[in-house]
């Protein structure tokens, strides 16, 4: 059944209803000035998902890596491992070479959906905040790429906030669906919305992409942590 929450969603759908979506780069291109302070509010979260990073990894692949928070916490334990990062925004990854100048970070600006991640690279993998636009059917192509790219016991940590219950997800995804048909925007450009999915979803997409495993680490504030393991052999 709906909750409370859902009822804030539509409510807020409605209000929103004449709001034009923005691409996905742009809208991360447009608010660099700031950004960083106004996601201070995860502040915990990228501390937590610091903390699961394996002490003993080397290579770490980021997601989605934007001006590097999550890194810069990451740093602060692990300051020689090296980095992968890919991210479609020039600015903000600009802003992550910036502070991070003496780190060994390699930037790939692309789409993570279709780039070549690479086999057997990566001891883990991260991703914060960056995949709740996507549909379950796009997510679990992406986590096989992932899972391909771990070496053998390797891990991936994913922080992202969900959908509480599966009518929020349906009306997220409805009414994206409304905006990028009035707006007139081509299948396979990426906005800036919204489009969460429930937890259950997320795990099962993640055992789905090749995973053995997707288990629920801790619960932030509402948004959960995962980490999803690479098996240890073939």
């Amino acid at each position: 059944m709906p909750n409370q929450e859902y009822y804030d969603l539509k409510k807020w759908f409605e209000e929103t209803a004449d709001e034009r979506c923005e691409d996905m780069a742009g809208f991360f291109d447009r608010r660099i000035s700031g950004y960083d302070d106004h996601m201070s509010f995860w502040g915990e979260h990228y501390k937590r998902v610091a903390e699961l990073v394996p002490v003993g990894a080397e290579n770490l692949l980021d997601l989605g890596c934007g001006t590097g928070l999550e890194l810069d916490r990451i740093f602060e334990r692990l300051p020689e491992i090296k980095v992968t990062g890919i991210d479609l925004s020039k600015s903000m990854t600009a802003e992550l070479l910036k502070k991070h100048a003496d780190k060994n970070i390699e930037i790939i600006l692309d789409d993570y959906f279709v780039h070549d991640l690479g086999e057997n690279r990566f001891d883990a993998a991260v991703s914060v905040e960056s995949l709740h636009h996507f549909a379950r059917e796009k997510k679990i192509g992406l986590f096989k790429n992932i899972n391909r790219a771990l070496r053998l016991g390797g891990i991936y940590i994913e922080c992202d906030y969900i959908a509480s219950c599966p009518e929020i997800e349906e009306l997220a995804f409805a009414e994206c669906a409304r905006r990028r048909q009035r707006d007139g925007i081509p299948d396979g450009q990426y906005v800036h919305f919204d489009t969460p999915l429930t937890l259950e979803h997320e795990l099962s997409a993640m055992l789905e992409g090749g995973f053995e495993s997707a288990e629920l680490v801790e619960d932030l504030k509402g948004t959960p942590i995962i980490i999803a393991k690479k098996g240890s052999a073939r």
